[in-house]
């Protein structure tokens, strides 16, 4: 092993925050909600199940892993195609653990913006009873 086993920790952490962004925020709605349309209405299966993956962030971190073992050349356990296939499977796990931590905390604290609100409106009517 010439790279280091806590790179695979690092390296995870860009293909999560990659395939969060695409598959999830507001700003790729657009491409997001043609995907999806194109994933439930194309004739073909296989265009279906392509625009899925780019829908999906568990598929699509799988994309992201790619390029990036592709740049950075990282290995794991092994020096040939086997660590590639190796580090590549093990940062799309770490990836979609970091997300879906990432997906706990945000619902958290969203449940606790709207509970914070919920207050707030209860106080602005003069509705002190629980």
């Amino acid at each position: 092993m010439n790279q280091p086993i806590y790179w695979i920790f690092i390296l995870a952490l860009p293909v999560a925050c990659i395939a969060w962004t695409i598959t999830k925020e507001e700003i790729f709605r657009e491409p997001r909600d043609y995907c999806v349309e194109k994933s439930r209405n194309s004739k073909s299966i296989l265009f279906r199940k392509i625009f899925y993956m780019l829908t999906c962030e568990y598929c699509f971190s799988h994309y992201i892993t790619l390029g990036l073992l592709i740049m950075t050349r990282y290995t794991l356990l092994y020096a040939d195609w086997r660590g590639y296939i190796i580090a590549g499977f093990s940062i799309v796990w770490i990836a979609n653990v970091y997300m879906s931590l990432y997906n706990i905390i945000r619902v958290d604290l969203m449940k606790g913006k709207l509970v914070a609100k919920k207050e707030e409106e209860k106080i602005k009517h003069g509705d002190f009873t629980s």
